[in-house]
């Protein structure tokens, strides 16, 4: 038996216009626009994080538990690199994202939270620093500021977000477009 989700009329608007027929020469006269606040993106991103200082990327599930051992882990790592002066920096959601941030603020560190605006998820957690918690809109752009501004990786257990971030950080490492620091695997 297939899970019944209900919807409001908003989700149901939200849903027919991202999946509805579109109109060719809609879409291209759109696409030049879309540029600027793309651009407005990176610079946003760019102008943020370059006052930050070095950081390490910890990525993983959003829809991990407080309680789960990974969730305990991720907190205790963030913690323990805060007190060997690195920035910690999250995806900005719950699970393993809130555990980073919330470990980086026990250890006074810098918190920061790279947010993606989903249709029907990821508020940002409580423990980002409040002039650290960066929006997007473009998955590619959050991407960018994620391996541009780390000093090292940790990828703890996730889903499809989780391993494009780490495939295309090993991409950009085996190609030489990303300087070679620790990735370290957890899980």
């Amino acid at each position: 038996m297939k899970p019944q989700i209900k919807m409001n009329s908003q989700t149901h608007e939200k849903l027919r216009d991202a999946l509805g027929p579109k109109d060719w020469n809609d879409i291209k006269a759109q696409n030049s626009w879309h540029i600027f606040k793309i651009m407005s993106e990176f610079v946003e991103g760019f102008e943020k994080m370059s006052r930050i200082g070095p950081c390490v990327s910890i990525f993983g599930s959003a829809r991990t538990k407080t309680t789960s051992p990974y969730y305990l882990l991720a907190e205790d790592i963030a913690f323990k690199l805060v007190q060997h002066g690195y920035g910690i920096i999250s995806g900005g959601g719950p699970g393993i994202m809130e555990a980073a941030n919330k470990g980086a603020q026990k250890g006074n560190g810098k918190s920061v939270g790279l947010n993606i605006q989903l249709p029907f998820e990821q508020k940002h957690n409580a423990y980002i620093d409040s002039d650290k918690n960066i929006h997007f809109d473009y998955f590619f752009v959050r991407k960018t500021i994620f391996l541009k501004y780390s000093q090292g990786f940790i990828a703890m257990p996730g889903g499809f977000g989780t391993l494009d971030e780490l495939f295309e950080s090993i991409t950009l490492i085996q190609t030489n477009k990303l300087a070679h620091f620790p990735i370290v695997l957890v899980g």
